[in-house]
């Protein structure tokens, strides 16, 4: 028999809010243990929550994003079970009236546009985390994860295949990196995704059984997760068992779904309303003021990127990488010709970037300087290569010369004086030492020799040198033309204008 799979999900992700969701505590990932942590977020009885507006206004963000309906009252409720990292007992979130209700997330999936429907979005704080290691004797808390803000994203079951699931949960990743809500770090538990996956007959309307897989912390990790969750189901219905409604762990290292426990159902968490904080209201003039902060959202940017003719490929992967995106569209607006920014920044930019493990937002090189070394190739200035090389070049200066102004930081953070007025001579310094794109140019000696007469010179003697290629290319061997247009840049050291060279050449030959 054929089955279908029938995947919906829940992906949990953290707001990038300065302070927790109900307290004033700051939180930032790797800091060291139950120090960012108050008897609010640790769930001493009589603290009592505050809700933070900046989670309020991201979760609408996103709701508008996503075209939800954004409900103009809603309400806290305690969400309650008993588990170490949850010390109330309760975990505060939105049951019975969420933020964000319908509407849908917009992907690509084999180079076809799609809509996952979602069901809501709701506020809700993080747990406590557990920490177990060889160190110590059973099991430590630490807190400074508890009360984090969380938005949970909550979808229909329209998906069929994990690669299905990875093109949606890539896209997300874009729109939230967009929205500039959620800096997406996986690694950190930025975002987390519950799959619930059942299998049943091709063709049947009724879905099967599901399974509910938890803390899925990868893309990759979703489809083998799927994948094997299918596989076992299906196995275990033509064995002539029954697949019952149960939470399992995804165990990345194993490559396997643990069993944790049978599949609880609302009314096994007793939810019932938050009565420390009142009803949350949303005004007209509140939704229009985060309306007016929305950025271009990542499809219309592609299709945008499309009509100003950036290459498919660079345009799919801009719209991934929101700093390199922004690069880009700055070296746009300082005049680059819009395809050859992309290529450029996708391409040569990317590769000097991944060498030396640098974000393009520190990289020494500006938009401005792409700009400028376009625009220099665009007049036939100098030569695509060339080119590279004054990337390179800015590159390697300007870091070095960073390199000192930092020491020149870390002598400030001494409070001395001397070292302060030392950082002062070391700015000066950079900022006179700094190179335009054409004095780089002119200093390396780059400049394009386009100049027919001389470049005719040039050709002659390449030819009376070679006259065997000479005779090979008259005989029908087209290699040979390549190979004494290659010998008539080496001689010019790659400064001769190639397509002058390759119309005198074949003027030559005839």
């Amino acid at each position: 028999m054929t089955y279908e799979t029938v995947i919906g999900l829940e992906i949990h992700t953290e707001l990038s809010t300065k302070t927790k969701a109900f307290c004033a505590c700051e939180y930032k990932f790797g800091g060291e243990v139950n120090t960012q942590c108050c008897p609010g977020c640790a769930g001493m009885p009589g603290a009592l929550p505050v809700l933070n507006k900046r989670v309020v206004d991201y979760a609408m963000k996103m709701g508008l994003a996503c075209g939800c309906k954004i409900n103009k009252t809603s309400a806290f409720d305690r969400k309650n079970y008993f588990y170490p990292d949850l010390p109330g007992g309760y975990q505060v979130t939105q049951n019975f009236t969420p933020i964000c209700e319908g509407g849908g997330v917009e992907f690509f999936h084999a180079g076809e546009k799609r809509t996952a429907r979602l069901t809501r979005i709701h506020i809700e704080e993080d747990t406590a985390k557990l920490l177990h290691g060889d160190a110590f004797d059973g099991t430590l808390i630490d807190f400074n994860r508890a009360g984090v803000p969380l938005i949970e994203i909550v979808t229909e079951p329209d998906f069929r295949s994990g690669e299905e699931v990875k093109d949606f949960l890539e896209s997300l990743r874009t729109l939230l990196l967009t929205l500039d809500i959620c800096n997406c770090k996986m690694q950190e538990g930025a975002i987390r995704c519950d799959i619930n996956v059942s299998v049943r007959p091709a063709g049947q309307a009724e879905y099967g059984t599901r399974v509910e897989m938890k803390n899925v912390n990868t893309f990759s990790g979703a489809i083998l997760a799927i994948e094997y969750e299918a596989s076992r189901q299906i196995e275990i219905i033509n064995g002539g068992g029954q697949i019952f409604q149960e939470t399992r762990r995804w165990d990345e290292q194993r490559e396997e779904s643990v069993l944790m426990r049978s599949k609880e159902n609302a009314a096994d968490y007793r939810y019932f309303p938050e009565a420390n904080l009142v009803q949350l209201v949303v005004s007209d003039d509140w939704i229009a003021e985060i309306s007016a902060e929305m950025p271009e959202l990542p499809i219309p940017k592609l299709e945008r990127y499309k009509s100003l003719g950036v290459p498919a490929a660079e345009s799919h992967m801009l719209i991934e990488q929101v700093s390199k995106a922004r690069f880009f569209e700055a070296a746009v607006a300082a005049g680059a010709n819009p395809k050859n920014a992309a290529v450029w920044t996708m391409g040569h930019i990317t590769a000097r970037l991944n060498k030396v493990g640098m974000a393009i937002s520190d990289a020494p090189v500006t938009p401005a300087d792409l700009a400028a070394v376009l625009e220099m190739i665009a007049a036939k200035k100098i030569s695509i290569d060339s080119g590279k090389l004054v990337i390179d070049e800015v590159f390697d200066t300007r870091a070095r010369l960073a390199g000192n102004g930092h020491r020149g930081q870390e002598s400030e953070a001494a409070h001395s004086l001397e070292a302060g007025r030392a950082e002062t001579a070391d700015s000066a310094e950079v900022a006179d030492s700094i190179e335009t794109v054409g004095e780089i140019v002119e200093r390396l000696s780059l400049a394009q020799v386009s100049d027919e007469g001389e470049i005719k010179k040039l050709v002659a003697e390449i030819l009376a040198a070679n006259e065997k290629s000479v005779e090979d290319y008259k005989n029908g061997k087209k290699n040979a033309f390549a190979f004494l247009v290659g010998q008539c840049m080496k001689a010019s050291k790659g400064k001769a204008n190639p397509q002058v060279v390759n119309e005198l050449i074949r003027e030559a030959l005839g």
